[in-house]
């Protein structure tokens, strides 16, 4: 007999009850996003690969190493998405939505993939919520991802992060930009990791990106990309920047901030919490006004942001994950012998017809152990059925004092719900 089959690496099940506070999150976020005129949309979990190749750059980490990319029955190319910004702006492109006005608003929640190193938090099948602004460059919209992300910080309970902000300029700045860096870059190529050393022919930006300490200390003395920044560069980060005091959100500028995606241009940022191992980012995002030009489209202005679910739970802590904890089963209904699974049926019904959420026994199992499942479940309250049919009696049990009292089965969802209310 062959041993149990497991889960791939990086992967994950999402179990009850923390399917119960994924969900809380994702509908949060959703009502946060929805007060900001966001819409829903949803893309395929899968693109043709060049999509990606086109839109994060061929010289990222996530195109060269991460990407779970193969090629179907038909020849084609296909790669399970890494990211959800590309596939927005290809939908945006493909339903022809400039024609219903600018700027279009979207949110999205789904499955992401990427061939990372598993650590905390970060896994190869992973959600990701997130936001785009298609056709506006008003600093405004740059000020507005940061300031919805972090009201769904705070409704969560997650207080400790860190906002840090950057501009990365427009083509032109980053080619004066270039001009600096590179020289530099080679004179330190020694000291750089064995990536970053391919980097710097290849994708010198990407250098800036980097984790590894040997390169973090290599470049504490690199130019700077907010020196560079041409006058309409600098006049957008400056507002962006006024908008974000007028909204009362703490930032701070890291002058050294690029992302790690090609698209990115003028704003970049991330939001960070403490203590989630190496990479403490939960939610990063930026202005990509080339991005719907490059795959296609007439040049389009455009910012937006993701943050990462599982990153997001695991910041909140026990604490604050308590108070999102799922919704409790209102009423389990106990019948006591054989004789009463009818009855109890019929209440059970009746219960969730009222709207009230309620379960019952299935197993045959004594009424003793039927508490104790109901216990194991969360039940607010139990009605024990107990020669109901003839007595028209039930007894309710209010879990949380262990206090028992008869009430008429008739008008019972009258009487829980006033129960449920006053507990």
């Amino acid at each position: 007999m062959e041993g149990k089959v497991s889960s791939p690496k990086g992967t994950f099940d999402v179990l009850y009850p923390d399917s119960a506070i994924r969900t809380r999150v994702l509908v949060s976020a959703a009502q946060i996003l929805r007060r900001y005129g966001y819409r829903e949309i949803e893309t395929p979990i899968f693109e043709k690969t060049d999509l990606f190749v086109r839109s994060i750059g061929p010289d990222t980490d996530i195109v060269r190493k991460e990407m779970y990319t193969f090629e179907d029955q038909g020849g084609d190319s296909l790669t399970l998405r890494p990211e959800g910004t590309a596939p927005v702006v290809r939908a945006f492109l493909e339903g022809g939505l400039s024609k219903k006005g600018l700027p279009q608003k979207f949110y999205y929640n789904g499955p992401m993939f990427r061939r990372e190193r598993p650590q905390a938090g970060r896994y190869r099948q992973f959600c990701q919520v997130g936001a785009e602004a298609i056709g506006g460059d008003d600093p405004l919209l740059d000020a507005e991802m940061m300031k919805v992300t972090a009201e769904i910080f705070d409704v969560l309970g997650l207080k400790d992060y860190r906002l840090t902000l950057n501009s990365v300029g427009c083509r032109q700045c980053r080619k004066e930009f270039l001009d600096a860096l590179i020289p530099f870059l080679k004179g330190v190529e020694g000291e750089l990791c064995r990536d970053c050393q391919r980097r710097v022919g290849a994708n010198p930006m990407r250098i800036l990106d980097c984790k590894q300490d040997e390169c973090r200390k290599a470049l504490e003395k690199a130019p700077l990309l907010t020196d560079f920044l041409c006058g309409t560069c600098s006049d957008h980060f400056l507002k962006v920047r006024d908008e974000l005091n007028g909204m009362r959100l703490s930032y701070e500028i890291d002058p050294r901030l690029v992302r790690g995606l090609d698209y990115y241009t003028r704003t970049a940022f991330e939001f960070q919490v403490e203590g989630l191992g190496a990479k403490d980012t939960v939610s990063a995002g930026g202005r990509y006004d080339d991005l719907v030009e490059e795959l296609g489209g007439k040049p389009t202005p455009a910012v937006g942001f993701s943050l990462g679910l599982e990153r997001l739970i695991l910041g909140l802590g026990s604490g604050a994950r308590e108070n999102i904890m799922p919704d409790r089963l209102e009423v389990f209904i106990a019948p006591a012998s054989d004789d009463d699974h009818t009855q109890a049926r019929q209440l059970i019904c009746r219960l969730r017809e009222a709207g009230i959420s309620a379960d019952t026994e299935y197993l045959g199992r004594s009424l003793k152990a039927q508490m104790k499942h109901a216990d194991r479940l969360g039940a607010r309250l139990v009605v024990i059925v107990a020669d109901t049919e003839s007595s028209g009696i039930v007894t309710i049990r209010q879990m949380d004092t262990s206090k028992q009292e008869e009430a008429a089965a008739t008008g019972l969802e009258d009487e829980i719900r006033e129960r449920l209310s006053s507990g």
